[in-house]
């Protein structure tokens, strides 16, 4: 973990294949230090799953995770957050996976035989929004799911 501050938790993990299961391993930890395992925790490590293994199938460099807690108030714990200016009405969770590639992911139609190409649907149906942006050196991936208020 590189810093854990409260509502924060981060990590850097390098672009190798063990690098899902950390990852997966490290947020259901961080989920179960705030209680919120049994609330959002198989949901938040499916969809970080999912876009961490994107981002090692795409990108060369080390991948950062991040969770933070977000608050109806308008105050999200993480001053850059995607979509500050549109606050929900309940707290929630805010996730973003972030690597070195600069090209946004791309939604794909997956048939039904297809091996891939879910990834991006499944954040988009299972979090109350999502985004990318772009950064200085790469992209972030985020999703927010909502917890209890």
């Amino acid at each position: 973990m590189i810093d854990t501050e409260g509502d924060c938790a981060e990590w850097t993990f390098a672009a190798e294949p063990g690098s899902v299961r950390s990852a997966r391993h490290a947020v259901r930890g961080a989920l179960g230090s705030w209680g919120l395992d049994a609330v959002v925790g198989d949901l938040a490590v499916l969809l970080v799953s999912e876009l961490v293994t994107n981002s090692l199938r795409y990108a060369s460099g080390p991948i950062g995770v991040r969770l933070a807690r977000t608050y109806p108030d308008g105050d999200p714990h993480p001053a850059d957050h995607a979509a500050a200016d549109h606050p929900p009405a309940t707290p929630g969770l805010l996730v973003e996976v972030s690597d070195p590639l600069p090209d946004p992911p791309t939604e794909r139609s997956a048939g039904p035989d297809d091996e891939g190409g879910r990834g991006l649907q499944l954040v988009a149906c299972s979090a109350r929004r999502w985004g990318t942006r772009r950064g200085k050196s790469g992209k972030t991936v985020w999703f927010e799911l909502a917890l209890p208020g």
